[in-house]
């Protein structure tokens, strides 16, 4: 009898929080699974065999991206019903693991690994809705009491 193969959705932006998503793939790369991410040219590069969306940008303080990236979350989401949705972060995230609770799927948030005692904006935002919110420096746990603190995990 084979394994369960989850529908993993792998939402950030490009750069860095994109890098830490990559960095997991002993996690994902036997799933099923797809990215939302930005259309630059890390992405592309890194993502190059890999089933992508493309979110809008910039999405930091831009109410009008949200919208957009909101519109496209529920898009997503209903065509690809994801199982878990895993994010590091930024802004693309909020509206997907949102919507993502109400679609079914549970949301697994890592904080960045720069943020040691202080949260992202982002982290603030999806910390009521997440499943399991993951930090990697103790300090971290007075910010997010809820939070598992792995350690540096990148």
């Amino acid at each position: 009898m084979g394994r369960f193969r989850m529908k993993v959705a792998l939402v950030g932006s490009s750069g860095g929080h994109l890098t830490h998503l990559y960095l997991l793939k002993k996690f994902w790369e036997k799933e099923d699974r797809f990215w939302v991410t930005f259309d630059k040219e890390d992405a592309r590069s890194i993502l190059k065999n890999e089933r992508k969306y493309n979110a809008y940008f910039p999405t930091n303080r831009n109410i009008i991206n949200l919208v957009r990236n909101t519109f496209l979350a529920i898009k997503i989401l209903f065509k690809e019903r994801p199982d878990v949705i895993i994010s590091s972060g930024a802004a693309v995230a909020v509206p997907f693991f949102y919507l993502g609770k109400l679609f079914g799927a549970k949301t697994v948030y890592i904080e960045v690994f720069d943020r040691i005692d202080k949260p992202t904006l982002t982290g603030k935002l999806v910390y009521p809705v997440t499943n399991k919110f993951i930090v990697q420096w103790p300090e971290m746990k007075r910010v997010y009491p809820k939070a598992i603190d792995l350690g540096g995990i990148f």
